[in-house]
């Protein structure tokens, strides 16, 4: 047993599981979007979620196939953001205690400047095709003969601040792809650009029926937080900071001492609890599980989303008994993405916070945080570290009664 009330923190952020609409919605158009309440509303017996019941998700609004149960070993609150923004980037940094005051800039109306693409097509030596807000598996159905035959390069953004370059492996190699994504990450500093994330995203396959993307050689090319995180104090310190899943590229490695990547949700889940069953560490092992968002919220698919939810579920009922005493779980998001609202954005939305520990005694269901922040100041509490005024956040007091 550590000196600290928890010696590891797993937090796992349901990527887009919002719970809510924030107060400043209408400013994004988002007013009247809740992720999870309308999820529920689509399938047609309700979510079937027996674990996360038992942890109190039925606190946080009428979820259909939910119930508002006692939760003795669990505490249930919505936490909402003061960042500007409803990215990926923004939420996660957030979470860690970055307050981000100028959103991240995105292109999905127009895509990139004409400018940027020339620039990128003189350094690189290709062609750029695409140039558009798409899915990542829909503009290789369109576009990936096309760039195999002519050995161009697909450029293509979302509704993150992110551009993506998709390349046939065989065609135009692993290597190459990254040396671009590289040209690109430099190009897009830009003070008039300034993209969140550059991804590489190579793909397999013969035509545009069996065309794939190959998950585990994606490579991210973020910004660095502007300032250091919880992690960078956590790692200054001699703590752990385990990632798995994209977290390691969205904090450009900053204040990561152990990251793995996955190739799906499942994937993440088995990564996380193998951490719980093996994982002699004292500090946080920090999750992304990003199919919420990428599969089903940005595609606006409801039951595809509930369905992936249920999953999750029996994943979590898989986790708990591998926590030990002295382990903390958090499950979170980052921003909502809820399917059944209008185009193909996030939305603004408040996040879950469901916190478990199997000696809690009084959990119970608290009032809204005011920011995602008050997740790392709770860990820098835990483990007796002084929060900086520069970064956001309250720990969350109950934890420690």
């Amino acid at each position: 047993m550590s000196n600290y009330r928890y010696k590891r923190i797993f937090v796992i952020v349901a990527d887009s599981m919002g719970t809510g609409y924030m107060k400043d919605a209408f400013m994004y158009n988002d007013e009247g979007a809740n992720t999870l309440l309308h999820i529920g509303e689509k399938m047609p017996n309700g979510l079937t979620v027996p674990c996360l019941n038992k942890l109190g998700i039925g606190d946080l609004d009428p979820i259909k196939g939910t119930s508002k149960v006692s939760h003795p070993h669990s505490y249930v609150a919505k936490a909402n953001a003061i960042s500007k923004g409803k990215d990926t980037m923004t939420g996660h940094w957030e979470i860690m205690g970055v307050n981000t005051v100028v959103p991240f800039k995105t292109f999905t109306d127009t895509g990139f400047p004409p400018s940027l693409i020339q620039e990128l097509e003189q350094k690189t030596g290709y062609k750029i095709i695409g140039n558009k807000a798409a899915s990542g598996t829909e503009i290789l159905k369109e576009l990936g003969e096309e760039q195999c035959r002519d050995n161009s390069l697909i450029v293509y953004t979302s509704s993150d601040s992110v551009l993506q370059i998709a390349a046939h492996e065989e065609v135009t190699g692993l290597e190459e792809l990254y040396r671009c994504c590289q040209i690109a990450r430099e190009i897009c500093m830009k003070p008039e650009w300034m993209v969140g994330r550059i991804i590489a995203r190579p793909y397999v396959g013969t035509n545009k029926d069996n065309f794939k993307r190959v998950t585990s050689h994606r490579h991210d090319l973020a910004l660095k937080p502007s300032v250091p995180t919880v992690m960078n104090i956590l790692e200054n310190h001699g703590f752990v900071t385990s990632c798995i899943g994209k977290i390691g590229d969205i904090f450009s490695h900053y204040g990561v001492t152990k990251s793995q990547n996955t190739v799906s949700n499942e994937d993440g889940m088995d990564k996380t609890i193998k951490e719980a069953k093996e994982g002699d560490f004292t500090g946080i092992c920090f999750v992304n599980l990003v199919e919420f968002d990428s599969e089903y919220g940005h595609r606006r698919d409801p039951i595809g989303y509930g369905k992936c939810i249920e999953r999750f579920d029996r994943r979590v009922a898989e986790l708990l008994p591998e926590l030990k005493n002295d382990d903390l779980l958090i499950i979170t998001a980052d921003h909502g993405n809820d399917p059944t609202w209008l185009g193909t954005d996030h939305t603004r939305e408040k996040i879950p916070l469901i916190i478990y520990n199997r000696k809690f005694k009084n959990g119970r269901y608290l009032p809204e945080r005011q920011s995602f922040a008050d997740i790392g100041a709770t860990i820098l509490k835990n483990f007796h570290l002084e929060k900086p005024d520069y970064l956001l956040g309250e720990p969350i007091v109950e934890l420690f009664d």
